[in-house]
């Protein structure tokens, strides 16, 4: 569970190489500007999906948001292409800066007029973490990044000491420090590993009402709208996470 994921090329440029953490816009304000044009902020990026009829017509839409995107194309925009759909990413090495806002805007401005809309899809824009409980995290992260094959995170971010996948593919990996050690049949006996699903904030409440119907239980809403902590019926934890709650 988280203890808290239309430009210029000379624009791009000068937001990846000038901004700085303390210039960039809250998370509260990155969501207020591209939710209209149906982006959506989950786990420190921009994602939006491009329903489309064939695989063919995804490429072509990959194609228009690369060239929307301009010279930050090549460091913020990440495109997963399926034959019903593309799934656009977008962040740069700093984080969301308000060139990706100016960006998003040009990327959904160009499809609408080649007919597409961007939408935030409530499965495909959405991001898994794989979450550790550790008390030494620098003895045990290098074992996970080596067996991985994973690389360490750039730029600010939602997770601890946080590790990702190179290609873009699979769940990020982060480390939660623990205080003491869990004591197997204690009274409150808890997995050291368990998933967090960070979905757009505005399908949270459904989707934990999904995982309750379906049998899970709510173990904490503590940290909510951050994130609630739900565990299935034999105690293995998951938690659904959002951006709210951690500006």
């Amino acid at each position: 569970m988280t203890d808290e994921t239309a430009t210029t090329d000379e624009t791009a440029t000068t937001d990846e190489t000038a901004t700085t953490d303390a210039a960039l816009p809250t998370r509260q304000q990155i969501s207020d500007a591209v939710a209209a044009a149906g982006w959506r902020l989950v786990l420190g990026a921009l994602y939006t999906e491009v329903r489309v009829p064939s695989l063919a017509e995804a490429a072509a839409v990959a194609a228009s948001a690369a060239r929307a995107a301009g010279s930050a194309e090549r460091h913020h925009l990440g495109i997963d292409l399926r034959a019903d759909r593309a799934v656009l990413r977008l962040r740069s090495p700093l984080g969301v800066t308000d060139g990706d806002v100016r960006i998003a805007k040009a990327i959904s401005a160009a499809l609408a007029a080649d007919g597409h809309a961007t939408t935030a899809g409530a499965v495909s824009v959405q991001a898994l973490e794989i979450a550790i409980d550790a008390l030494d995290i620098p003895a045990v992260r290098p074992f996970w990044k080596a067996v991985t094959g994973y690389v360490d995170e750039t730029g600010p971010s939602d997770l601890t000491a946080g590790l990702v996948d190179p290609t873009g593919r699979g769940p990020t990996i982060w480390f939660q420090q623990m205080d003491a050690p869990r004591v197997p049949g204690g009274q409150q006996p808890r997995n050291r590993l368990h998933l967090d699903v960070d979905v757009p904030h505005d399908e949270a409440e459904a989707r934990l009402e999904a995982a309750l119907a379906a049998g899970g239980r709510l173990l904490s809403d503590r940290r909510a709208p951050a994130f609630w902590v739900l565990a299935d019926a034999e105690g293995n934890e998951a938690c659904v996470c959002t951006w709210q709650g951690r500006d």
